[in-house]
């Protein structure tokens, strides 16, 4: 069941990356941007949700982008649909406009208790959340450029679902499901080691230095290695998708192989981005098995995570991916609401049915 504030009272936190879906991806595809306005309006059909299931506090990560600014705006109006929603208590801790945030934040929610935290951003911002939140479920909404973690669902049901856990009204056997993720490890020659997760891709490049983290160049892949593949995704892992599709809930995972161009055995064309498609020329693939590590055949190299490039190695250095089953717990919209239905939670007892049992 949901956990509770030290009060008793159930407590939700919030992410909301205010500069998801802002990357070079977005510019040389001529995607369109996510404004801070609707962000907000994001915010505020979540807390409307989430007031409707008893939640009276909620605790959100701060920003220096407008958001919590134009929030604030709605959150002290007494009439009209912003009246009576649940009061949004900052996270006080610095500000520095980089994933640091997400990672702080995500910590200081663990720590304070929160039964669940809601994530809006893209794959990166909830791996972000995943590396800190300890045991913590999340519910995550796409506002990022590549979003095949996080589903896209109207805010409002994503809030009914997680408010109706935290409340303790759908237990746990039924609102949470369970995630693969992907763990990296980079061994160097002296023993020392980095270590690092994915939750949906970890790709291996021929490039030497991180410099912009997105990653967009398709003729710089060496490998790719996904927990699922979606045919129907965006992003690197749909590579993996349109070669041999895996839903996230079933075992395995896949290693793919890639080449120069014209020296694979087939070239395949994936949506990397949004309005991007590039080739990619494939050597082959494989089934990742659950906690075998798979060793890496590049020698030297920058690891990419969701989309963003992380990790550099040298020559010198092993690395390996592990696909890791049950690594990790996220609400399952569909399933809470079902339960809802079917154990009548939103209903009431009207004042005319209460009348006539006198």
């Amino acid at each position: 069941m949901g956990q509770a504030r030290s009060d008793g009272a159930p407590l939700v936190g919030i992410i909301a990356n205010p500069v998801s879906a802002r990357d070079i991806r977005r510019v040389i595809a001529n995607a369109s941007s996510l404004q801070l306005a609707d962000r907000v309006n994001i915010v505020l059909r979540l807390l409307a949700a989430l007031s409707a299931c008893g939640i009276d506090r909620v605790m959100m990560m701060p920003d220096r982008e407008g958001l919590r600014v134009m929030l604030a705006r709605h959150l002290t109006r007494h009439q009209g649909p912003d009246a009576g929603l649940p009061a949004v208590e900052y996270i006080d801790m610095p500000v520095t406009a980089r994933v640091d945030d997400t990672l702080n934040a995500a910590r200081h929610m663990a720590d304070a208790g929160v039964a669940v935290i809601i994530v809006l951003g893209g794959d990166g911002t909830h791996r972000a959340v995943v590396r800190e939140c300890g045991g913590v479920p999340i519910a995550g909404l796409s506002t990022g450029t590549n979003n095949a973690f996080p589903e896209m669902r109207e805010p409002t049901i994503t809030g009914l679902a997680a408010g109706l856990y935290a409340a303790g009204q759908v237990p746990a056997s039924q609102a949470l499901a369970s995630n693969k993720r992907l763990d990296i490890v980079i061994r160097d020659a002296d023993g020392g080691f980095r270590r690092d997760i994915a939750l949906v891709d970890a790709v291996i490049t021929h490039e030497h230095f991180i410099g912009a983290r997105a990653l967009w160049k398709a003729d710089t892949l060496a490998a790719v290695y996904v927990a699922f593949a979606d045919p129907q995704a965006i992003g690197l892992s749909t590579i993996a998708g349109l070669l041999e599709p895996l839903g996230r809930r079933e075992p395995g995972g896949l290693a793919i192989e890639l080449a120069a161009p014209g020296q694979g055995e087939f070239e395949l064309r994936a949506p990397i981005a949004p309005g991007l498609l590039c080739p990619v020329s494939v050597a082959g693939w494989q089934y990742l098995e659950h906690a075998r590590p798979h060793r890496v055949r590049q020698r030297a190299g920058i690891v990419a995570l969701d989309g963003e490039r992380e990790l550099a190695f040298g020559p010198h250095d092993e690395v390996t991916v592990t696909l890791h089953e049950h690594a990790f717990r996220s609400i399952d919209v569909a399933a809470c609401m079902r339960y809802a239905a079917r154990e009548r939670l939103m209903r009431s007892v009207s004042v005319a049915s209460r009348a006539s049992t006198y």
